[in-house]
């Protein structure tokens, strides 16, 4: 829960590095509680419109984007490349390359290894 917190607390910071474990913990929360959403609507509400997921999705969108440059940034590779996911198939499994990618070792240019900085 701290990874997904986290993350709320940096909501539009797209420069720096995230490591995996922030990145995909936040990934796993957003789709446990878009699940759990799902399931009162379609159980307690029985909606077919899906508002409660709209609205998380709309206010988790921006940090989603920032984690996700953030990560791209500790493989150093730019923010920019979160649009190839736009190109089907192929786009997809390049980012999520770059999204298991360990960590650059040394420093970069978008700063120093998160795994080494003790927060």
């Amino acid at each position: 829960m701290k990874w997904y917190l986290g993350v709320l607390k940096k909501y539009a910071v797209f420069d720096g590095r995230a490591r995996r474990k922030e990145y995909w913990m936040f990934f796993l929360f957003n789709l446990v509680i878009s699940f759990v959403l799902v399931l009162i609507e379609g159980i307690a509400l029985e909606s077919d419109v899906g508002v409660l997921s709209i609205i998380y999705d709309l206010a988790v969108l921006i940090p989603g984007l920032a984690v996700g440059v953030r990560r791209l940034h500790d493989t150093n590779h730019r923010g920019w490349w979160l649009f190839i996911s736009l190109v089907p198939l192929v786009g997809t499994i390049v980012l999520i390359v770059y999204m298991v990618s360990d960590s650059q070792w040394n420093e970069n240019k978008y700063g120093p290894n998160p795994k080494a900085v003790r927060a």
